[in-house]
């Protein structure tokens, strides 16, 4: 996958970075990635373990010794970016009790309509498909959802986002996640199809796309 636009800060933050962007890992296969020893990274990973943030679990294959895996515990989503996500939930609440579903749908249709607006500007001088959809997870990277994509055997692009920082909000009120759908649809062109294959308000540890010409 081609990462763009996030960079944890210290050791600790990049592991959690590696295992948020890739799920459970082996201490040997994170210090490749990182560039570190396996040692060096199980080190970190025991320290991550003592606070709470990460977990290990074997995992058998074949013959010789279980794997030891390591994967994010709940606790570590609060390392990653939220947008104000108690304060969001409380006023879609309100809106949807004082002023009803249609004015929520109003709001969210209004928030669609901004984003694509601004999501076009920024790719209007992109033709080819790939980089339309590099430059997107490029500006969905600096709004923190940790975005990268990658060209798939079959010729389709598969593009995900690692984190959601409106979660509580999306969950509250999926019409979000429509309208998310919707506006990659729009930015990337009417020649193109777009399935959503994970979702992480449905249990997936990150929301993915497949991206294909019409027709291919």
């Amino acid at each position: 996958m081609e990462n763009v636009g996030w960079s944890p800060r210290n050791a600790s933050d990049r592991i959690l970075a590696a295992l948020k962007m890739h799920g459970a890992e082996t201490s040997a296969a994170l210090g490749k990635k990182l560039g570190i020893t396996g040692e060096a990274a199980r080190q970190q990973l025991v320290r991550l373990a003592d606070q709470g943030l990460v977990e290990a679990t074997s995992e058998a294959k074949g013959v010789g010794r279980p794997k030891q895996l390591w994967h994010l515990t709940d606790a570590a989503q609060s390392r990653f970016p939220d947008t104000h996500a108690n304060l969001t939930t409380q006023l879609l609440r309100i809106i949807r009790d004082q002023l009803g579903e249609a004015a929520l749908d109003r709001i969210i249709t209004i928030r669609e309509a901004e984003t694509r607006a601004c999501y076009e500007a920024k790719l209007a001088d992109k033709s080819d498909l790939a980089d339309r959809v590099a430059a997107l997870a490029r500006l969905r990277s600096e709004e923190g959802y940790m975005a990268e994509w990658r060209r798939q055997a079959d010729g389709s692009i598969l593009f995900a986002e690692n984190h959601c920082p409106i979660c509580m909000a999306a969950t509250a009120c999926q019409g979000f996640c429509r309208a998310e759908l919707e506006v990659f649809r729009a930015v990337l062109g009417p020649s193109v199809e777009i399935e959503r294959a994970e979702h992480i308000v449905k249990g997936g540890r990150r929301c993915t796309y497949v991206i294909r010409e019409k027709g291919a």
